[in-house]
């Protein structure tokens, strides 16, 4: 069983038991989560697709939030003398899928 959901502006596809980084969520460590941007669900074959979302919840819980890797942004314009380099670290939570409900 597994279902595509919509999660912080992203969608995944998810199923039972699975753990997946999405974007920093305004959550502590072990709070319980449920989404409810359920756009798809296939249990063993049996199809519902929402129009645009299902009647549906996943629920979830936080196991810790951590920091990606670095991004170099690196800019440049020949023969100008113009160099800017920045970094990045984007910010994460780690959730495993507790279960689909729909």
């Amino acid at each position: 069983m597994f279902a595509i959901v919509s999660i912080a502006g992203q969608q995944f596809k998810v199923e039972e038991g699975q753990e997946i980084f999405v974007h920093r969520l305004e959550a502590k460590e072990g709070d319980s989560l449920s989404f409810d941007q359920v756009h798809l669900i296939d249990n063993d074959g049996k199809v519902s697709i929402g129009t645009p979302t299902l009647n549906a919840k996943v629920n979830a819980t936080v196991l810790g939030h951590q920091k990606g890797d670095k991004v170099i942004v690196f800019k440049k314009k020949r023969r100008k003398g113009y160099k800017v380099k920045n970094g990045h670290r984007q910010s994460f939570t780690k959730i495993k899928i507790e279960g689909i409900a729909g």
